[in-house]
């Protein structure tokens, strides 16, 4: 095949230039940079050419290509017409491959579905990482499933990757910027680059992910019928994924845009660092589903050594390209356009490993309560049987103490203003090994994260953790504390706040009733109860 890669001197667009001339396809790099371009093509004994996508494409056309390939990006600002370069590939007849990962920019490619059948050709967006390759994984990790719930993806690369202007302004792009995500059935707005999560993606790699926008959360809960979308991207070196945190809850509240110096900045600082971390990254497709009466976890990791991570977003489209006649004509993301194993076939040349595994998932509460949890009401069962992320809604009052020391500490753990009867709703996600619930009283928010350490259960509310004796007693749920410390400092008993909190169904209802009292002075500092449902 004659193929045309746009761009094909950046990050990306080099790395699939040497991949398709792996395969003996003739490769023309083109791009605005003549100099650029050939200095590229040299590399790879391919053609190359100086070229404007959005000026005179005569010269591009008279190559007669049979695919052209845009990796320039970035695909966010294109412009008022972002798809003309795509609808004059199928003006001329001319197979369309991008390797965008811009959601809106993926998803809207399908308007150009009728104009692609009518002239015989397929128009790809989205051939790489995501969402080629995402989905791909999931369409073979949810095969014979009777329910999926959740899939959840992170991509971690290594330090050592290279760095383009284009790649570094979209992650600054969409640092900050708020998104939907599908959590339970529901769009749920969250904020690019917050809520961060550890991965294990094999070979002893186990780093941070946060979450950012990406073409999966438009497109996998329609495609694979699932409630909940996660995705999660990470950086090798803590202090660049903090900036980027930083940078994230800055522009939460200010909303201002990113100038070109920051981008230039950020990039000299990125390679800066360069010498730092490693040349390993990688990548993991999580899915929880449903078999038989059982949920377990199915997972596909891939790592890449040898500083081979950068092929991995070019991958997909060497596979479509490799057999451009079982792709059928039509404009559409690439969302499972080719299977898991060809694209492990696509990585064969590559220093990269893959792996499948797969685990039993069983909820927190149920995994440490044992017998006990079945002696529970089904009502508070049904609340703590988190296997993927969970929203309920309802309604409930709150009772704040009046004394100075308990309004500081009603402040400082961001409990709830007083009042007698507002909306609360709560999400539960699972989150490294345990929980993260996020508490909504009325707009007043509060977050706090369980898991089990050395056999206990444990609540932890930003750098204080308190363990928590959970028991049933009555048909009810009780949480009275017994220990805590601040971050790995332990607290004396006389300062420990008291908890009278239980949880109980009434009436086929859920109910809460949760009292915390000051350390020390043992005044009340909120007391909160009411009542949820699932919710819809």
């Amino acid at each position: 095949m004659k193929i045309i890669v746009l761009g094909g001197y950046g990050v990306f667009g080099a790395k699939l230039v040497d991949l398709l001339t792996r395969d003996k396809h003739e490769v023309i790099v083109a791009g605005r940079s003549a100099e650029k371009a050939e200095a590229l093509a040299a590399q790879f004994g391919a053609g190359h050419l100086a070229v404007d996508r959005s000026g005179d494409l005569t010269p591009l056309w008279a190559l007669k290509p049979d695919a052209v390939v845009d990796a320039a990006g970035p695909f966010h600002a294109y412009g008022d017409d972002p798809y003309s370069f795509a609808k004059a590939c199928i003006a001329q007849g001319v197979n369309y491959l991008d390797l965008a990962d811009d959601p809106a920019f993926c998803a809207g490619i399908a308007a150009l579905d009728e104009a692609a059948k009518a002239a015989g050709v397929f128009v790809l967006s989205g051939v790489s990482s995501v969402p080629a390759i995402s989905s791909s994984a999931v369409a073979e990790l949810i095969k014979g499933a009777d329910e999926v719930d959740t899939i959840s993806t992170a991509i971690l690369p290594g330090n050592r990757a290279p760095r383009g202007r284009s790649v570094v302004a979209s992650i600054l792009h969409q640092c900050g910027a708020d998104f939907d995500v599908p959590i339970d059935g529901a769009n749920v707005p969250m904020r690019s680059w917050s809520r961060p999560a550890r991965f294990d993606i094999g070979k002893g790699i186990v780093r941070s992910g946060w979450m950012i926008v990406v073409p999966d959360h438009r497109l996998f809960a329609q495609a694979f019928g699932v409630r909940s979308v996660l995705f999660r991207a990470g950086l090798e070196l803590g202090v660049m994924n903090w900036s980027l945190a930083v940078l994230s809850w800055l522009r939460g509240f200010w909303r201002f845009p990113i100038p070109g110096w920051l981008i230039g900045f950020l990039l000299w600082l990125a390679k800066l660092l360069y010498p730092f971390g490693t040349d390993a990254g990688g990548m993991s497709v999580a899915v929880t589903v449903r078999s038989g009466t059982g949920w377990e976890r199915r997972t596909w990791r891939m790592v890449a050594t040898k500083g081979e991570g950068p092929f991995i977003p070019a991958v997909a489209a060497r596979v479509v390209l490799r057999q451009p006649s079982q792709v059928p004509a039509g404009a559409r993301p690439a969302v499972a356009v080719v299977s898991l194993d060809a694209i492990c076939d696509g990585m064969a040349d590559l220093a990269v490993s893959t792996e499948a595994i797969t685990e039993e998932v069983q909820p927190l509460f149920a995994l440490h309560l044992g017998a006990d949890n079945a002696t529970l009401p089904v009502e508070v069962q049904e609340l703590h049987d988190v296997y993927g992320p969970r929203r309920w809604a309802g309604r409930g009052s709150v009772t704040r103490g009046k004394s100075v020391w308990a309004r500081l500490l009603g402040t400082l753990f961001r409990f709830p203003p007083e009042s007698s009867d507002i909306p609360v709703r709560v999400m539960m996600l699972p989150y490294n090994g345990g929980e993260r619930w996020e508490r909504d009283f009325d707009g007043q928010r509060f977050t706090s994260c369980l898991r089990q350490h050395k056999g206990q259960m444990t609540e932890r509310f930003g750098p204080f953790t308190f363990t928590l004796g959970l028991h049933v007693s009555d048909d009810k749920l009780h949480f009275p504390v017994t220990s805590g410390r601040i971050g790995p400092i332990p607290l004396p008993r006389f300062a420990l706040p008291k908890s009278v909190s239980q949880e109980y169904a009434k009436d086929g209802r859920f109910y809460f009733d949760i009292a915390l009292m000051a350390p020390f002075t043992r005044a009340l500092v909120v007391h909160y109860r009411g009542w949820l449902e699932r919710a819809s």
